[in-house]
């Protein structure tokens, strides 16, 4: 068993995830989601499955059934890839049923988890994530941990360098910037050598980059995926404001363009579906924009999709052009099977990722 089947449910009454009727009944239980589930393939279970999954959320909503201490587990246990929309023939959008269902469990059902989970939780979500400056005070923090070897390697942390720490990222003036690049709060933290590199590749292609003003620490990507939507909103809006006018916002994140891509449904507001449309992954705008001239050469390049680039913003195959005109591609032979990580998921369900 999973952490969170050590969640402790005041057992509910049935009907309580207040679920789209509509979307619920999509599914055919045809079952050619299953060789996409990662979950399905490592424990073979069936409500370990988006079928299963689905079943278990009708029986709540339709049936009555309660919401105990086993619905739970099912539900926080899905990596959220959302490799069974990609196959699913009826196109169920499973993806926006597990977030409504994580959000009622989170906000409206009497679900106690383990205290220390709790807390962390509590501490990520309110506290770290939404501020910058805190996560990199924590970073620092890592770092000196890592080189003292105080930091499990089971918590799969990059391995972090003074350089990177270090390093100063520097974007044109509001009003010259024509394309924005999305910092974010962990890849700003511990994957900023990226953000340079986009910043260099997007300016050989001719662009004049800016960085978001104030405001943009986090784009709530984590939250949507833990239930907390209503936080979630919150930094949305506080994105939306922080990048004004009509220039691209380019984001090298999968996790992050996938769910700034979704403002319009999140926040429910014209200037969060105006945000929205402008929302690109880096190597859709590269595309877009003109790949910079490169030297063809026989040096191998094996592409991995990120979930939420391939299923979700279904813009993977960008990558590939991007790339095509001076790499030999080697494609992975998963199938866009998810690599385990789920953002915050490698860390609550440590066991499962």
């Amino acid at each position: 068993m999973s952490p969170s089947s050590e969640a402790r449910v005041e057992v509910q009454r049935g009907g309580v995830l207040a679920l789209d009727d509509d979307e619920l009944s999509m599914c055919v239980a045809c079952g050619l989601c299953l060789p996409h589930c990662p979950t399905y393939r490592v424990t073979n279970l069936e409500i370990a499955s988006p079928r299963g999954r689905i079943a278990a959320m009708r029986a709540v909503e339709r049936d009555h059934r309660p919401v105990d201490a086993a619905f739970v587990a099912a539900m926080d246990e899905c990596v959220q890839c959302r490799g069974c929309e990609v196959a699913c023939p009826s196109g169920v959008p499973f993806g926006h049923l597990m977030e409504a269902t994580r959000a009622r469990l989170t906000n409206d059902v009497k679900v106690r988890r383990p205290l220390l989970r709790r807390i962390a939780e509590a501490v990520a979500y309110r506290l770290v994530l939404p501020r910058r400056w805190l996560l990199r005070f924590i970073t620092w923090i890592a770092f000196f941990g890592q080189h003292l070897g105080l930091v499990p390697r089971r918590l799969g942390l990059p391995r972090l360098s003074v350089s990177s720490l270090r390093l100063r990222l520097e974007g044109e003036p509001t009003a010259t910037a024509d394309a924005w690049l999305f910092r974010g709060c962990v890849m700003d933290a511990w994957q900023r050598p990226v953000h340079a590199a986009a910043l260099r590749v997007m300016r050989a292609a001719g662009a004049h980059p800016g960085l978001p003003g104030p405001g943009a620490d986090c784009c709530g990507a984590l939250h949507v995926h833990a239930g907390r939507t209503r936080d979630a909103r919150r930094l949305a809006a506080r994105v939306i404001a922080s990048m004004p006018g009509e220039a691209p916002v380019v984001v090298d994140s999968a996790g992050c363009g996938a769910a700034m891509k979704d403002y319009g449904r999140l926040v429910g507001t014209p200037a969060a579906h105006a945000f929205a449309a402008r929302v690109r992954d880096f190597s859709e705008w590269l595309v877009a924009a003109g790949v910079p001239a490169l030297q063809p050469g026989a040096r191998v390049v094996v592409v991995q999709d990120p979930c939420h680039l391939r299923h979700v913003q279904r813009a993977h195959q960008h990558v590939r052009t991007a790339l095509a005109g001076a790499y030999q591609l080697v494609e992975t032979d998963d199938d866009g099977l998810c690599c385990g990580a789920g953002g915050a998921y490698a860390v609550v369900e440590g066991e499962l990722s």
